[in-house]
């Protein structure tokens, strides 16, 4: 067994996440997580781990436990370090956010309000797209998250918590030899099945360079993402926000004369009108997140998640 203490900059209230269900996966309950820790397989080099994380409670002062049944070596440690990194966003410094939106007439609130909340994501930007695939134009989550796991139980490795099996997520190798039909008898359409086996492909062959996505300018992210079969502009916007960084881009995206995706939703936060809003004025609207714009998109989607919940409580 090993353990170990996983530091994040603040501040971060990570307690703040357990409230969105999209940052979680099908063997998820946020309700228990709480008291029982945040347990998922993670990718440690060659070799697939799973590890249980609980955080201090302490926004100023935030740090995680993590722990796992293996006994890792310090290099390994590191190696899941970066994996947990990207998921709890324990590298990302939002310090400045606070200080240049902090009067914005939309974000400022927000910021006040989810005071420490940074974005959950997954292990790697595989598993992010391999996700984003699988749920596009399906409303019923928790049923996308099931064909995931599915996917997982079928080409990822297999490993056991407890006496429960609980797989990691497939690595491109072990996805790249999948006919998409058995694909498609896991949930997934044929197309689907077709796009997941076909990128990993070709990022085995090296046609796409996933090192290169996590590190380029979001706008060369951009346009890398969306020539890849399966991911359009909003599934590309939506992508770029999972890269564990702060900044981002929102393109137009017109179409029939309606902005579309995330620039959208947007304009109409500031009140204004999408689809007649100019490339200066949208930049003026958004001008205090300059550098944070991933960030800053993330508290008005927290925000609006919640409203929803406690809409539907009063319903």
């Amino acid at each position: 067994m090993s353990s170990w203490t996983l530091k994040s900059i603040p501040p971060h209230d990570w307690f703040l996440c357990l409230d969105i269900e999209s940052y979680f996966d099908h063997e998820h309950d946020p309700e228990k997580i709480f008291e029982e820790g945040f347990t998922r397989p993670i990718p440690v080099g060659d070799t697939d781990v799973i590890v249980t994380v609980f955080f201090n409670g302490d926004p100023e002062h935030p740090e995680f436990h993590i722990e796992t049944a293996e006994s890792l070596s310090r290099d390994e440690i590191d190696l899941a370090n970066q994996s947990l990194a990207k998921i709890l966003g324990t590298d990302m410094d939002l310090r400045p956010l606070y200080d240049q939106a902090g009067d914005d007439p939309v974000l400022g609130s927000k910021l006040t309000e989810l005071y420490g909340l940074k974005r959950m994501t997954r292990a790697n930007l595989f598993e992010d797209i391999l996700y984003r695939i699988v749920q596009m134009q399906m409303n019923h989550k928790p049923t996308a998250k099931k064909m995931m796991f599915r996917i997982r139980e079928t080409y990822g490795t297999a490993l056991m918590h407890g006496k429960k099996s609980l797989p990691a997520w497939p690595r491109p190798h072990q996805l790249m030899k999948a006919d998409p039909a058995n694909i498609r008898k896991l949930g997934p359409t044929l197309r689907k099945g077709q796009y997941l086996v076909g990128l990993a492909n070709d990022i085995v062959a090296g046609n796409v360079d996933m090192d290169h996505l996590m590190e380029c300018h979001p706008q060369e992210f951009y346009e890398i993402i969306t020539n890849i079969k399966g991911i359009g502009p909003t599934s590309g916007q939506d992508l770029m926000m999972m890269r564990g960084r702060t900044d981002a881009v929102f393109p137009s995206n017109k179409k029939s004369g309606e902005e579309k995706g995330l620039r959208r939703w947007i304009i109409w936060s500031y009140g204004k009108d999408p689809h007649n809003t100019s490339e200066e004025r949208f930049q003026q609207l958004i001008q205090n997140w300059k550098g944070y714009e991933a960030a800053a998109l993330e508290f008005l989607y927290a925000n609006y998640v919640l409203k929803e919940k406690e809409e539907q409580a009063k319903g």
